[in-house]
């Protein structure tokens, strides 16, 4: 018998670590080889991760809601024979970038010197509890008065959760010799809400949360503007009713109007660059790569933004492709966390539900989202060079919204209005 170790494999150049949420073996359980043993989270998806031989899970070292750095030995397995390598037990084990993601200097230092490993009073405090704790404004002495059910009286995310839930309700007794600083922020106060007969309390899941977070933030963080254009799409139309069925047989699988915009975005975008931009303090950053976010609703009725990486360098084939792919393993929950990172510029369909327009969100760190809105057949003037007729047509408006931080109505406005045209002047005799 030997032993092999299961690693916490590295997961995208954006990921230096993962939460665990759930253990699907428990220790002295048999497992067969790529059988999922543990599920994790990132800040962008959920994932399983496979042992990588089959054999005994024979010791768990990490358990729920403690955060693993990639690269780091997850759990022990037994298996027969000889172990080839026991420093590597899954197939993606590259060491974990020293540097992902640049943190501002003064949040770390608020960081440590409020939250640490452990409590004032010897409290060991996870690294899950304490990113928590910070979000929800919670001081060391405040989150040393909280009773932990853990093991040796250690505060788990359900503590915690418990209490964030029920505080303004009750509130714990604060060291006295302590004086919060200046620059904490304020105790915030959950809002009562009175219940009546037959309401239904339903607890928000994580990926709820987490879109919850995002999008107050975004909109506290941006100075949000809308531009919309009514374009007029029917070549569009034409051109894929004709071609839709000869791609699928040749392709084995459908072409959709998402990549045909795609494609219009990604021109526009090398047209205007500055639209593709990121925003730090009072710096611009220019983004050379052309990265498109594409929001998928999900069946439980949550949404996420997978990317199509470099799409002004793929053709109306390979976006097709890479845009069907995104979607499907999004609504199977088999994405990877690089596949939802790296956006620089989003487009939402809002089409999909019949609405024929929106005001969007923006997706930080991003400056600009796109909305499509539904097509529908409408009467319109159609200009000829012996006058103008009314004909049916097949319209569809775009709205953008945009940081009006850096990006002014002459940019946003322009921008929106091209991607129509391009859209407009469709070859309905291109070939594909």
């Amino acid at each position: 018998m030997a032993e092999i170790e299961l690693i916490m494999p590295k997961m995208g150049e954006s990921v230096a670590e993962a939460t665990i949420t759930n253990w699907l073996k428990a220790e002295g359980d048999t497992i067969e080889s790529e059988e999922p043993v543990l599920e994790i989270a990132t800040d962008k998806v959920d994932s399983e991760i496979p042992a990588p031989d089959s054999g005994v899970l024979k010791k768990i070292l990490f358990q729920v809601d403690d955060i693993v750095k990639v690269g780091e030995v997850i759990a022990i397995i037994e298996i027969e024979g000889d172990a080839t390598n026991t420093a590597s037990g899954s197939k993606n084990t590259e060491e974990a970038p020293k540097a992902v993601e640049e943190i501002n200097q003064s949040q770390m230092t608020t960081l440590t010197s409020e939250l640490t490993k452990n409590s004032p009073s010897g409290k060991f405090l996870s690294p899950l509890v304490r990113s928590i704790a910070e979000k929800e404004g919670i001081l060391a002495e405040e989150i040393d008065g909280i009773k932990g059910t853990g093991l040796n009286n250690r505060i788990t995310k359900d503590d915690l959760v418990k209490y964030i839930e029920n505080r303004g309700k009750t509130l714990l007794p604060v060291a006295p010799t302590v004086a919060p600083k200046p620059s904490t922020p304020a105790v915030k106060q959950e809002q009562v809400i009175p219940m009546g007969d037959g309401d239904e309390i339903i607890q928000m899941d994580r990926m709820r949360k987490m879109i919850s977070e995002h999008m107050t933030m975004s909109k506290s963080t941006s100075a949000h503007v809308t531009s919309f254009v009514e374009a007029d799409v029917t070549n569009m139309v034409m051109w894929r009713n004709k071609v839709k069925n000869s791609y699928q047989e040749r392709e084995g699988e459908k072409i959709t109007y998402t990549p045909i915009i795609m494609e219009a975005v990604a021109k526009a975008i090398k047209e205007k660059p500055m639209i593709n931009v990121s925003v730090s303090g009072d710096t611009i950053i220019k983004k050379k790569h052309i990265n498109l976010g594409m929001a998928t609703a999900l069946p439980s009725g949550n949404l996420i933004v997978p990317v199509i990486k470099d799409a002004d360098q793929m053709n109306l084939v390979g976006l097709s492709k890479k845009v069907n792919d995104l979607a499907n393993r999004a609504r199977i929950n088999k994405l990877s966390p690089d596949e939802v990172s790296g956006g620089t510029f989003t487009v939402t369909n809002v089409g999909t539900f019949g609405n024929v327009m929106g005001t969007p969100i923006i997706n930080q760190p991003q400056v600009a989202i796109m909305a499509i809105g539904a097509i529908r057949k409408k009467p319109a003037v159609i200009e000829t060079p012996f006058g103008d007729t009314i004909g049916v047509r097949h319209m569809m408006f775009l709205s953008l919204s945009y940081d009006h931080r850096v990006v002014d109505g002459s940019l946003g406005g322009s921008f929106v209005q091209r991607v129509a045209a391009i859209l407009e002047e469709f070859d309905i005799n291109r070939e594909v």
